[in-house]
């Protein structure tokens, strides 16, 4: 079993970058495909990306062109940078596996995007 713990959110103005990390441990991860969700209060968790490690990288509409999803498999993290960040990012963004069954959830980390 992977246990997975984010970091990197904040505070940041809106057109401000943020670079989120997931440390992933527990497990081999290197053929694990990868993902990272965000959730607001009163709506659903949703994909933002995911990586498969290999060829596979997939991005939500609303955030093509804006985030990258990168893996080190040396050091067991999966990134998740943030560009151009509009008000509309703003919310807690998870990591976890990219397909059903996942682990539980963790704390997820806060981004807040504001002037």
């Amino acid at each position: 079993q992977l246990q997975l713990v984010e970091s990197g959110g904040g505070l940041v103005q809106p057109g401000g970058s943020l670079t989120l990390s997931c440390e992933v441990s527990g497990d081999t991860f290197v053929d694990v495909a990868i993902g990272w969700f965000r959730q607001v209060p009163g709506k659903e968790r949703e994909g933002v990306s995911c990586s498969n490690g290999k060829h596979i990288i997939l991005y939500e509409d609303s955030v093509k062109g804006r985030f990258t999803i990168s893996r080190d498999n040396t050091s067991n993290r999966v990134y998740l940078q943030m560009n151009d960040l509009q008000p509309e990012d703003t919310a807690v963004y998870y990591c976890n596996l990219a397909t059903k069954p996942q682990f539980p959830w963790g704390r997820g980390t806060q981004v807040t995007v504001s002037a």
